[in-house]
Order: structure tokens, then sequence, then C-alpha cells
């Protein structure tokens, strides 16, 4: 289904999940499509004016259309209970440790992705929003040894396959939405506002990073972001030759 859509090929391990999800609904919709039409082409056949010339003054006594109704809505209502709300309850419950997941801050701009991990010592350096400026988006703190050795990414954001990644988004200006088609992944990025969102890529690769909420005149330029998933001796070479705070323009 999802490949009629033109939705492309699935990459982490939720993302199985709600691919059979829009399946599921679009097969629902198929029906319903169908169910209405047929029962739209029979009140053309049914009231045609040769049928019945002369309209009956006390209506159509049958109830068929208020039992198909009832019928849709129960059945969506089972849908929302039984499908998506457990779906949704397993995405939060679901939660990877830090501990055990790839951290990255996501700081998104006009009209860039900017992606911050911790270094070798794995701790983040401590932020300070005063400090934020055109050289310094995540506002770190040059003052703290734990910032030092932080990596800070511009528009390409790397993790390695197998391992869960966890992404907190935000914005230094205006709303934006932090976008992997692949990933079956979309948040909205928010000034003000740190939002986790998480996800395991489950195969290597090179995949593109939208803006999915029209943000200026440049927002597509924000289709410049990649988002690049390699093996794990790959992606510990790599942030351990960008460790020491400075900024990479890849």
């Amino acid at each position: 289904m999802t490949r009629w859509l033109g939705i492309p090929e699935v990459a982490s391990a939720h993302g199985v999940a709600i691919d059979r999800f829009i399946s599921y609904v679009h097969w629902l919709m198929a029906i319903l499509f169908v169910g209405w039409l047929i029962y739209f082409v029979y009140v053309l056949w049914r009231f045609h004016q040769r049928r019945q010339p002369r309209s009956a003054p006390e209506g159509l006594r049958s109830h068929v259309s208020t039992y198909a109704e009832v019928a849709v809505a129960t059945v969506e209502g089972l849908l929302l209970v039984f499908l998506a709300v457990p779906i949704w309850a397993r995405a939060v419950e679901s939660f990877p440790s830090e501990k055990e997941s790839t951290v990255v801050q996501v700081v998104a701009q006009q009209f860039n992705w900017n992606f911050r991990y911790p270094g070798p010592d794995g701790q983040f350096g401590r932020q300070d929003m005063r400090l934020v400026n055109e050289t310094n988006i995540f506002g770190v703190d040059p003052s703290d040894p734990a910032g030092q050795d932080d990596v800070v990414v511009l528009n390409e954001m790397h993790v390695p396959v197998g391992k869960p990644v966890i992404a907190y988004i935000s914005s230094k200006d205006v709303i934006h939405s932090f976008k992997i088609p692949s990933m079956r992944l979309t948040q909205d990025a928010i000034p003000g506002m740190r939002v986790p969102v998480h996800f395991t890529p489950t195969r290597e690769g090179r995949f593109r990073i939208y803006c999915a909420q029209l943000c200026g005149n440049g927002h597509a330029a924000m289709a410049q972001g990649v988002l690049v998933v390699e093996t794990p001796e790959a992606f510990e070479q790599w942030l351990g030759s960008r460790s020491g705070g400075s900024v990479s323009y890849e």
C-alpha cells in the first residue's frame, strides 16, 4: 500500500507499525468509498423521475442509510480504541533511556538544521539562552569544561544503525517541523520548547531531512538536511574526528 502512495521505503523499527496502520486506514477508506458510491448510484436509479414522476410527501420510510451511518461510526470508533490508541500508548511507553541511546540536540533556524552531540565524556555542556547568537546557536557556556568536546554539525545528522536515537527538537526563530519520511518521524520545532522524539534506524544510508512547516522565503533550503545512518564503528570514528565544539560545515 505504501508503495502505491509514493511513501519512501521504511528505515526505522517503529515505521513498520505506522505503515501497517496507514494501510488499514486506506483500505477502510477504499471500502467506504466503494460502498457509498454504490449507494449513490442506487439512489440515482431508485429515485429517477421516470421511476417516480411524482414525489412522495411522506418521504422514504426505510432506515437503511441510518444503519449504514451507525455501522461506519462504530467501525471508526473501534479502530480508534483498539488500534490507534494502543499503538500510541506503546510508542509513549517504549521511550528508550538515554544511557542506551544516541542523544542529539536539534535546533532549527532559518534556513538550516543544527545538530549537537556530547563528546567522549558523554555529557552536554551547560547552556544559557542568553549566550545564543549566530555563532553559538545552542547557547553553550564556554566556561563549562563538559562542553569543550561537544560536537556541533550543520545540516548533517549522523547516527549508528540498530541503536535507539533520542532527538531533542527546538527552534531558534520561527516554527519549523523536523521530518524524516524514511524514519516515519515528524515533530514540530517550536521556539522556547524542547520536545523529545525517538526512533531506531534499521538500515544504513543517507536520508533526506525536510521542514514540514512553511518557515519563510528560504523554506525550500531546509531540505538540504541529511540523516546519515552508518555502522557503529563508522559513527564513533566520525564523532571522534569532530570532537572539540567547533561547527562542521559539511
